[in-house]
């Protein structure tokens, strides 16, 4: 205890060790000590000297108190010294407070040193899982300093230590639960320790994201203050920030969660807007980005359009306008917030005409974007603040062409108010002030107002300008060619290059796709002689993108050239080049327009962002359009007469192509509307088919019932008469009575074999008309339903009904059939009258006739119902006229004859079924005559008879032959 005193407490006697001494000695204490205590008081002592003697306790110590953390797990105190002394070991922050005056190569030396120690440690991938598992430690000594060392460790190392980070299991849901500790110390370190695990980092971000860190963060914000909140808000806002920029599956579920719905709040502000403190300012600026990042141009054009919506239903984009058009907003603040509307507006119908319908809280009330123009074209304005303007303006106008005849509107002689100031006087009084950025800025917009819009080119053609007293008007076009080419001073002001690129750029815009206004063009003759002197002299670095951008311009009056002026057709202005420029130094020029150093910044993104003024050269949507003109310019200007009369002949091949196109895509349209009237129809003809086939099959099912009551009847009857033949006492007379009904019976089954085999036939030759009829109905369907094959159905129709008339002959048949039976019964009943029990019988016969009366009736009635069935079917063979019912009409008499040869088949069974009953009754009658002592012969003994017969034949022959 006396050396810890000697190095943490006073001065000892006798001569001081070194540093690194001590150290070592601590470590060593540290490693060999059996009691805790001791331990404690080393690692103590380590994490003093710590700051001072970084290296020292970096090489000696770290594995010892690594150590530590594993083994004394149940002590709090050691724990958070061992921590405290790797936190001060590994963080560079201290040598970062140091002195201006210290020199850079020192201050690097201690960069390394972090950056040497941190690999150190990471060397291990199970030393972060333990610094991980540590965290789950309650303890404030532990908890704290552990949060602390990962975050440092990430400041040095974020790659590697994220790799690890991710493969180890719940290592981010670990450190998510810190947003849920109720120190606030932990909760705003654990935002920061967050920021560094979620920096470039795709993955963890989205796991963090479906950690519910979106309401998580969103809650403490609103805890905080929102923008009146103090560092925390703005620790949370850059969290978000990493979670959601560039990160398309994040930005999804933060719109799809409702979330955007909860950052309108945070742009409520006051009428009293002075006084806005630094933290305030960085909150808001924060939350304006992150509005920017859901529906910034490069995202996905659907999440932007989605995002875009959400905005507007919930009032978000009513909110920003609000503060656009507040007094007292910090001029950082509103421009953000113009750059902010700009990107919602972006693209959305719906938002650019809420936009335009924003007013100024002015006395008379002004458009928002007539206010903002103004600011645009002041140069007392600060430039980020025009350059916004600008961004919005663009916005406002992309994909806007109604914003776009708004503007072209305001610049037409007949709808210029000369009581206020509309927006198309703003774009003049820029596009013509001494301001060269607003010239520029100017020009550019009038562009915008063109992109994409041949109608409004043609229309901004119309419009005539004023340049003097006592002077005619001027086209807007001449004054823009006049600026660039004529008059000492308009050629003083002209001679900036700024104003000029903005003035090409505008007329290059103008001009193409648009022979009209390449025709007005080229009216004026001191355009073309200007053009060709500009491209073929040799100026300095700044005039060579003045050159290429002429050298653009003439060559879009090639390329868009109708041939309508004599000397100015294609050809001539190629042979001009030919003369004065050359081919080859005429694409070299073109060039200097993509070789620009400022081209390629221009062309990244929209939004204009300049360091400053005099870089303020290009337009991104310019970019766009010398990158699709300037190869086909060049194959233009290379291209022989020849070569253009063939590309003009393959022009006039494609557009006769795309008008037989066009012609069969109406056709298609014809022939959709027609094929979806037949399936109408053929749907309510289906319908209709279908209750008529349900009536038919309720009226057959009521036949059948019929018919099944008949023949039990028939089989009752049968039975009666077998058993009156066999009461009769007299045995000369049974047999007589005997043989004739046997004969008789043998007669009826010769006759009911004939009959099945008719019937048998007849079902054969339905089958064979049924497959006939498929088959046609397939072919029907397929062709088109003419005249000729509406004939054909008639004749099949006709054939169908010449088999009902055969299944008609048959029921009258089964009628006679019945007749004989019912003629049977009477001569039984007669025989049955002469009997002891005559009376009884003759009840059984009265109960049958009336039986038999009410099947009569019963059939007369179904005859009624078939004559109303022949109606119906005379109303469906009228249908018969329209093609479009030919299919259906033949599937009800497909089904009909389905139907009957179903009919046909339960008779057929019911006539096997009689000759079962008839056959039993002969057996048993050659039984009753075998019993009498009768001499009875079976079909099988007259077989075998004829077997034998036969042989006896054949022997005889034999012999005759031998």
């Amino acid at each position: 205890m006396n050396f810890f005193r000697g190095v943490i407490g006073g001065q000892a006697a006798g001569p001081q060790p070194s540093g690194a001494e001590t150290i070592q000695k601590l470590c060593d204490r540290v490693a060999s000590s059996t009691l805790l205590e001791d331990r404690r008081d080393a690692v103590r002592a380590l994490k003093s000297l710590s700051k001072k003697y970084r290296m020292e306790v970096g090489t000696q110590a770290m594995d010892h108190l690594i150590n530590i953390l594993q083994t004394d797990r149940s002590d709090s105190e050691i724990l958070g010294y061992a921590l405290d002394t790797l936190y001060n070991i590994i963080c560079n922050d201290e040598e970062e407070e140091q002195d201006e005056s210290e020199d850079e190569n020192a201050q690097k030396q201690a960069d390394d040193l972090g950056a040497l120690f941190t690999d150190k440690f990471i060397q291990d991938p199970e030393h972060v899982t333990l610094l991980l598992t540590l965290l789950e430690e309650f303890d404030f000594h532990v908890r704290w300093p552990g949060v602390k060392l990962l975050t440092a460790l990430l400041k040095n190392q974020g790659v590697q230590l994220q790799g690890v980070i991710l493969v180890s299991p719940m290592g981010v849901s670990r450190l998510m639960d810190l947003l849920a500790d109720s120190r606030e110390v932990i909760r705003n370190d654990g935002l920061l320790l967050l920021q560094q695990l979620t920096k470039g980092n795709a993955a963890i971000q989205k796991i963090v994201a479906f950690e519910n860190a979106f309401e998580r963060l969103l809650d403490i914000i609103t805890e905080e203050g929102s923008s009146d909140g103090g560092i925390v808000v703005e620790d949370c806002l850059l969290l978000l920030l990493n979670l959601l920029k560039n990160n398309s599956s994040n930005q999804n579920f933060f719109k799809e969660g409702s979330y955007i719905q909860r950052m309108k709040p945070w742009f409520e502000v006051g009428d009293d807007n002075s006084g806005w403190s630094a933290q305030k300012v960085t909150n808001l600026h924060l939350m304006l980005q992150l509005v920017r990042v859901m529906v910034s141009p490069v995202n996905s054009p659907g999440a932007t359009a989605s995002c875009q919506k959400s905005m507007y239903q919930c009032g978000l984009l009513q909110q920003l306008c609000t503060i656009l058009m507040a007094t007292g907003v910090p001029a950082d603040i509103l421009t953000e917030t113009i750059n902010t509307v700009s990107e919602v507006i972006r693209g959305s119908q719906v938002n650019q005409d809420y936009f335009a319908s924003v007013n100024a809280p002015s006395n008379p009330p002004r458009p928002a974007i007539v206010v903002l123009l103004m600011s645009m074209v002041n140069e007392r304005q600060p430039f980020v603040l025009r350059c916004a303007v600008l961004y919005c303006f663009q916005c406002f106008l992309y994909k806007n062409q109604k914003g776009q005849g708004e503007i072209v509107a305001t610049l037409l002689p007949s709808t210029i108010d000369a009581n206020s100031i509309s927006a198309g006087q703003l774009l003049c009084g820029g596009l013509f002030s001494a301001d060269s950025l607003s010239n520029w800025c100017a020009a550019v917009a009038l562009a915008h107002a063109l992109q994409d819009n041949l109608t409004q080119k043609e229309q901004l053609l119309r419009v005539q300008l004023a340049t003097s007293l006592g002077k005619p008007p001027v086209s807007l076009l001449q004054q823009c060619t006049n600026i660039l080419s004529q008059g000492d001073k308009i050629i003083r002001r002209g001679s900036k290059v700024q104003t000029r690129v903005g003035l090409l750029m505008l007329l290059c815009t103008w001009i193409s796709n648009c022979p009209i206004a390449v025709t007005h063009f080229l009216h004026n003759q001191e355009n073309v002689p200007f053009l060709t002197a500009q491209i073929s002299e040799n100026l300095g670095e700044d005039e060579r993108l003045v050159q290429g951008l002429c050298a653009l311009l003439l060559g879009i009056c090639i390329y868009y050239n109708d041939n309508s002026l004599e000397n100015y057709t294609k050809e001539k202005l190629k042979q001009l080049i030919e003369k004065r420029i050359g081919k080859e130094n005429f694409v070299e020029k073109l060039g200097f327009i993509t070789k620009h150093e400022l081209y390629s910044r221009a062309a990244q993104k929209p939004q204009p962002v300049f360091p400053s003024p005099e870089q303020m050269l290009f337009d991104h949507e310019f970019t766009k359009l010398v990158k699709e003109l300037e190869g086909v310019i060049t194959k233009a200007v290379h291209k022989s007469s020849e070569e253009e009369k063939k590309e003009e002949e393959v022009k006039k091949t494609l557009e006769q192509h795309d008008n037989i196109v066009t012609q069969y895509k109406e056709l298609i349209r014809e022939q959709d509307s027609q094929i979806q009237e037949l399936k109408e129809q053929v749907a309510s003809m289906t319908s209709q088919n279908e209750q008529k086939q349900a009536t038919i099959t309720q009226q057959l099912s009521q036949i059948q019932q019929h018919k099944d009551q008949y023949n039990i009847l028939k089989l009752k009857l049968g039975k009666e008469n077998q058993s009156q033949s066999n009461s009769q006492g007299d045995v000369s007379q049974v047999n007589g009575l005997q043989t004739e009904e046997l004969t008789q019976l043998r007669e009826e089954v010769e006759e009911l074999r004939k009959q099945h085999t008719l019937l048998q036939t007849q079902l054969d030759d339905k089958d064979a008309l049924i497959n006939t009829l498929r088959s046609e109905a397939a072919q029907t369907a397929e062709g088109s339903a003419g005249g000729s094959e509406n004939t054909e159905l008639l004749k099949e129709l006709e054939a169908l009904r010449s088999q009902v008339q055969s299944q008609s002959t048959e029921i009258n048949q089964l009628q006679t059939e019945r007749e004989e039976l019912l003629r049977r019964a009477e001569a039984g009943s007669s025989d049955v009258v002469h009997s002891s029990d005559g009376s009884l019988d003759s009840a059984k016969m009265a109960e049958l006739e009336s039986r038999l009366a009410a099947q009569m009736t019963e059939t007369e009635r179904l005859k009624e119902e078939t004559k109303s069935l022949s109606g119906s079917r005379a109303d469906l063979e009228q249908q018969l006229a329209s093609a479009t019912s030919t299919v259906a009409i033949l599937q009800t008499e497909k089904a009909k004859l389905q139907t009957e040869v179903q009919e046909s088949k339960k008779e057929q069974d019911d006539l096997l079924m009689l000759l079962a009953d008839q056959d039993q009754k002969i057996h048993s009658l050659k039984q009753k005559l075998k019993d009498l002592g009768e001499t009875v012969e079976d079909e099988d003994d007259l077989d075998a008879r004829e077997q034998t017969d036969d042989d006896e034949e054949e022997e005889e022959e034999e012999e005759d032959e031998d």
